[in-house]
């Protein structure tokens, strides 16, 4: 092993019959494995064989290998030379030292953080290393070699953000590895203090964020146009200090102009939570179960209370949007059986909107009654169950309704199983219908996937009037997908589909049977999509079948702070009108942040398929957004579009919003606070003038070195000393910037400004040499390879540590000290062992202004090896017989 002594032997044989006397030298094939043996005589017997042991000492630099130790002896009679071989094998020794040196305590928002470790190689094996950092950037190549003995100061930097709101901590780590070895991971830290220069101050408001808005709409609808003014007002946040009692409410006064998904519709509300308890006023889209109300917008009042176990609530709703239900209550009792599985029992209650009789095709003409019960089961790790049961009463007739649902999640398989019946007479959400839909996902292995979807919707449902119902769709597709590529993937899909428009007169009834391939793939930053679906339409509102082509193609990517998407579709089908009619659909959208505070979007779409046309759409739009200042935005839009149940006829909508954010008060939660000081003169010329920071405030000293900070908010600080105020050499009698903790009314806090110290030295290499007392001296051959040594010094004061490293014969200083009682340390950085630091720890005391001088001595070592007076023979003699 390295840095150890150890011995090998000769096998000597004297074969003559005379007495032998060799001059023995040695020589090994690598430098840093040393024969501690000079050249002496060595005697041998006629006939005599014996063992020649060499002492070699192996130094910690030797490179891992075998290497091979000759052994030449020279008959001093006859000059005839003896030589022998054997080999010699250094063991691998693996030692890596990650080290922190030196790193900044504190740093401001919008600075570097810049930090040095030391990477030393302390073994005997040239090391491949990968260097990473979670966190920081590694100012080096990812990858090093390392020779043994090798060492390298490692920097790491880290960008803080300058919109940093409050003062905060950040660790900085560098690990590195050995490809070789990447078990073995050596890691090292530092953690620096990050100092706001934007502080958000503490406020003594618990303050509320409330966003009110005024927007002024017009719109030209079917040629007619309108416009107005609509308010509107939003709060959502605690009302208390421990963030308790939750409040939302939401205000919008009545749309000026025609309904449509793009303006908002009158609407008021509040809310209010704490711990258990939930309490909703006013307007909201309410819900009692899947199968009896799955989605009713209302105006009402819905509360709930959540036990341990079991939870109770209940709402009343009067419909807004919905003419054959005047209003409705319900009441439910949820039961926690374990965390993920639970069971609901409720009852509904529905009255009807008896003035609305004359219409012949309402629903509800009687009052009813639906209880219910659902239930949702965790049945293992990959396994859940939904379900629920509904019964209704409604004057003479009744019916009932089910629903089932299990899902699946597997490592390689997943799947969604969901079937739900009505009878025709059940007076729930869904009437006389039946949907079932389900997806299965199988991973075969990490490229490839298989899956397959069934969909067919319900019929009959009971939706709102606000929007217009999405056409009756009847589906099953399956495929694969093959991920040839990290950034590419493609997918083959075979399926059926059947299409029929739920509005009167009817624009498209068809069924198709289709074969789609679809390509992504990610080339740097750009995004494609490419598809293309072959199909044969039986077209059942014309009569006629034939085949249906589509091409479809998408382009995104993001430059410059924007994102682009370009997108086209050209299709040859018969789903429509016409036979083999051609459809040319192509459009881009553009999303750019300028900056933080403002922003643009621009879409364009020449037209949509007809299968949209149940739902507004936008043809063309522009929304701009623009921040002024603190709390207040401005929000620009205009837009063409086509209304729900609309193919050709196309509207303008534009708005002009303005948004005030004031975050109000609603409890006092502190009271204001002062700080007092004085800033003492320890030998400077004055301390009139010094500039002090804290947080957003400004002070600056009087002639006496006084400094007050009024109207501050309590909580934590850094005070912070302005260096450009005092002199070069002037510095502070404690660490700046300084934590400091504004409870008080009133706080006081006091320091002083003296002259900077200095530490300068010098290490100087002493060369000793020692006497020969009966000994082997031992000694480096002159062919070993020179390397520059060093040390580690580091100086440390009561607040202050520096680190450097340092080079015999070279100089080396700390600067800016402050005074007081100073510690240096030396270490020793893998010197080599011949080298000793005579003295390795100093301590003194540094005056205001004053410049230590130090040496430090280096003496050059020497190693002895002494052996017994007797020498120790190992051998045996051979009698030879004569005839």
């Amino acid at each position: 092993m390295p840095g150890t002594s150890t011995s090998i032997s000769f096998a000597l044989e004297n074969n003559t019959a005379e007495n032998k006397v060799y001059n023995i030298s040695v020589s090994v094939s690598n430098p840093f494995i040393i024969s501690i043996l000079a050249k002496e005589e060595f005697r041998i017997k006629p006939y005599e064989s014996t063992l020649y042991i060499v002492p070699l000492r192996v130094s910690t630099e030797a490179p891992q290998g075998s290497y091979s130790v000759t052994l030449t002896g020279t008959d001093i009679s006859t000059g005839i030379q003896v030589i022998k071989t054997t080999q010699v094998t250094v063991l691998g020794n693996r030692k890596l030292s990650l080290t922190a040196m030196n790193s900044p305590e504190f740093v401001k928002a919008g600075e570097t953080i810049r930090a040095t470790f030391l990477l030393k190689n302390n073994g005997n094996v040239t090391e491949h290393l990968i260097l990473e950092s979670k966190n920081a950037v590694v100012d080096h190549n990812a990858s090093i070699i390392l020779a043994p003995d090798e060492a390298k100061l490692i920097g790491i930097y880290k960008i803080t953000s300058s919109q940093l709101e409050h003062n905060e901590f950040q660790n900085l780590n560098l690990s590195v590895y050995s490809i070789d070895n990447p078990k073995e991971n050596q890691a090292a830290y530092v953690s620096v203090q990050i100092i706001a220069v934007k502080p958000v101050d503490n406020d003594i408001y618990h303050r509320l964020p409330v966003a009110a808005s005024l927007s002024f709409i017009g719109m030209r609808n079917m040629g007619k146009y309108q416009d107005g003014f609509q308010g509107e007002i939003y709060g959502k946040g605690t009302i208390d200090k421990e963030n308790k009692n939750n409040i939302e409410f939401h205000a919008v006064t009545k749309n000026p102009v025609e309904f449509n998904s793009f303006t908002q519709y009158e609407e008021y509300f509040v809310n209010y939570k704490r711990d258990n308890f939930f309490v909703h006023l006013g307007d909201k889209t309410y819900s009692a179960s899947y199968l009896t109300e799955f989605a009713r917008y209302g105006r009402g009042a819905e509360i709930r209370y959540d036990f341990k176990k079991f939870s109770l609530g209940g709402f009343y709703n009067h419909p807004r949007f919905f003419r054959d239900i005047k209003d409705e209550i319900n009441v439910y009792a949820t039961f926690k059986l374990r965390k993920e599985s639970e069971i609901t029992a409720g009852y509904l209650y529905k009255i009807p909107q008896k003035k609305d009789l004359e219409y012949k095709d309402i629903r509800l003409d009687s009052e009813a009654h639906l209880p219910y019960a659902a239930g949702k089961f965790k049945i293992s790790r990959n396994i859940s169950f939904t379900g629920e049961l509904a019964y209704s009463r409604s004057g003479k007739t009744e019916g009932a309704a089910y629903m089932i649902q299990t899902q699946a999640n597997f490592e390689k398989l997943s799947g969604n199983l969901m079937y739900m019946k009505s009878d025709p007479d059940f007076a729930g959400y869904f009437t006389n219908t039946s949907t079932f839909n389900g997806n299965v996902q199988y991973r075969l292995s990490k490229r490839i996937h298989i899956f397959a979807n069934y969909t067919h919707d319900a019929r009959n449902f009971q939706r709102d009037t606000l929007f217009l119902a999405a056409p009756y769709r009847n589906y099953y597709q399956y495929g694969i997908q093959y991920k040839y590529l990290s950034t590419g993937s493609v997918m083959f899909t075979n399926g059926y589909q059947k299409y029929q428009d739920r509005l009167q007169p009817k624009q498209f009834d068809y069924s198709e049977r289709y074969f789609k391939i679809s390509i992504d793939q990610q080339l740097g930053i750009f995004q494609f999509n490419l598809e293309g679906q072959f199909g044969k339409t039986d077209n059942y509102l014309t009569g006629f079948s034939g085949n249906s082509k589509f091409y479809s193609a998408n382009l995104a990517f993001e430059k410059f702070r924007t994102s682009f998407n370009i997108f086209g579709s050209y299709a040859i089908t018969s789903r429509y009108q016409l036979q083999d009619q051609k459809q040319i659909y192509y459009g881009a959208r553009l999303i750019s942040k300028f900056s933080e505070k403002t922003s643009l979007n621009i879409f364009y779409q020449n037209n949509y398929m007809p299968e949209e046309y149940f739902r507004d759409r936008n043809l063309f739009e522009v929304l701009f957004h623009q921040q002024l200042f603190p709390g207040n935005e401005i929000d620009l839009s205009g837009r063409y579009s086509l209304q729900r149940g609309e193919l050709g006829n196309k509207d303008f909508i534009f708005s002009l919003r303005y948004t005030w954010r004031p975050n109000i008060p609603v409890r006092k939660i502190a009271d204001y606070t002062s700080l007092y000081g004085n800033i003492r003169n320890l030998g400077i010329k004055k301390t009139e003038g010094i500039r002090l920071v804290l947080g957003n405030s400004l002070s600056v000293t009087d002639k006496e070195g006084n400094f007050i900070f009024k109207n501050i908010i309590p909580g934590n600080y850094f005070l912070e000393v302005d260096r450009s105020t005092l002199e070069i050499d002037d510095i502070t009698s404690i660490a700046f910037p300084v934590s400091l903790q504004l409870t008080n009314k009133e706080n006081n806090f006091n320091f002083g400004v003296t002259k900077a110290s200095a530490i300068k030295g010098a290490i100087e290499l002493s060369e000793k040499e020692g006497e020969e007392l009966n000994n082997f001296i031992l000694y480096q051959p002159s062919k070993e390879k020179k390397r520059k040594q060093s040390i580690v010094i580091e100086a440390k004061g009561a607040d202050q540590t520096y680190r450097k490293i340092a080079f015999i014969g070279e100089p080396f200083d700390f600067t800016y000290l402050r005074p007081g009682e100073w510690t240096v340390k030396l270490y020793r950085n893998g010197l080599d062992k011949r080298y000793k630091i005579a003295v390795n720890n100093f301590q003194f005391m540094l005056k205001p202004g004053e410049t230590h001088h130090m040496t430090i001595h280096i003496v050059k070592q020497q190693n002895e090896i002494k052996y017994q007076q007797e020498a120790i023979k190992v051998g045996y003699n051979k009698i030879r017989s004569r005839k």
